[in-house]
């Protein structure tokens, strides 16, 4: 993986999706950490999502454009879908919901990568 956007969303996908299974675990609501921690994620698909925006506008086409117009859509709305759904969950459930979230955060840019390896800072 290039670049460090990427790079740093893959982490903190992960480590999203860790504290939320382990809030999960101790049968604890979401709670304002994990909105925090959700949010951070948020950012940084924005961030990216921004550069990719960038790159098309400068003329940079992967072969997979119409994937990766896809992705770029659903990408911003992943962690916002579920931070209302996992509010509205009020069991132990709703943080895994947040665990879920980051999991697809990092798998998604996982897959931008395969799609147009030049993604980088």
């Amino acid at each position: 993986m290039n670049g460090a956007v990427p790079t740093t969303i893959i982490v903190a996908g992960l480590a999203l999706a860790g504290y939320a299974l382990l809030t999960t675990a101790r049968n604890r609501r979401m709670g304002v950490g994990l909105l925090a921690a959700l949010g951070v994620v948020e950012v940084l698909l924005l961030v990216q999502v921004g550069i990719i925006v960038a790159r098309l506008a400068g003329g940079g086409r992967p072969a997979g454009l119409a994937t990766l117009i896809g992705y770029l859509i659903a990408m911003p709305f992943v962690p916002v879908a579920a931070a209302f759904w996992g509010l509205l969950e009020r069991s132990r459930w709703g943080p895994a919901v947040i665990a879920v979230a980051g999991l697809v955060a990092a798998v998604l840019m996982v897959r931008l990568h395969q799609i147009w390896p030049v993604i980088r800072v």
